[in-house]
């Protein structure tokens, strides 16, 4: 069997599992998306990617941008009712409530459309932010604005390059399309993490 033969069968056989997965997988991982967005620990791309297999591009992307809109409201909500001083004194030493000092600070002077950039780079740290603009003194309208705004980016990013990292199993020249999406993605995101001292 030939090295394209085996890459077509692979393609196929993702599809057929993903296909298998039906609306429970799509559910689970739009629940998991909201989850990502209070616990970063997981790989948004991936239920992303699974939201936009079973729904499409287009209903993918809204759906998957509506949960993850979802998910930082409730960690922005959290934080603001009540669990504030409780977070910070439990999981934050010293030197770490000194760069969420700054990042409050930062994030308080931040313009909408600032805010809104800050949070559609893709390697941007989005739960420092949503801890951040939950302890300042920003308003819940300013946030959800600049959210609502980021996240599009943000969300189509994941999704994009979900869905072509798995169609470059039977196209390898798109993977040079996604080298280069995620190196100025990430290259942008350091930029941005060592201005704000998030490093």
């Amino acid at each position: 069997m030939s090295v394209n033969e085996i890459l077509t069968n692979l393609d196929s056989w993702i599809e057929v599992f993903l296909s298998n997965l039906g609306i429970w997988g799509a559910l689970i991982s739009c629940l998991l998306i909201t989850v990502e967005s209070i616990l970063p620990v997981l790989p948004l791309c991936v239920f992303v990617t699974l939201v936009f297999y079973a729904f499409g591009s287009f209903f993918g992307f809204f759906i998957s941008w509506i949960f993850t809109l979802l998910g930082c409201f409730l960690s922005f909500s959290l934080i603001r009712s009540g669990f504030r001083k409780w977070f910070v004194d439990k999981f934050l030493n010293k030197k770490e409530k000194g760069k969420l000092d700054k990042l409050m600070e930062y994030v308080d002077t931040m313009s909408t459309s600032s805010l809104a950039m800050l949070v559609a780079i893709p390697f941007t740290p989005a739960f420092a932010v949503n801890i951040a603009a939950g302890l300042s003194n920003m308003s819940r309208k300013k946030y959800m604005i600049s959210m609502m705004i980021g996240k599009v980016f943000m969300v189509y990013f994941w999704g994009y390059i979900g869905t072509t990292l798995i169609e470059c199993l039977t196209h390898p020249e798109y993977l040079l399309k996604i080298v280069i999406m995620m190196g100025l993605a990430f290259i942008i995101s350091k930029i941005v993490n060592k201005y704000l001292n998030l490093d």
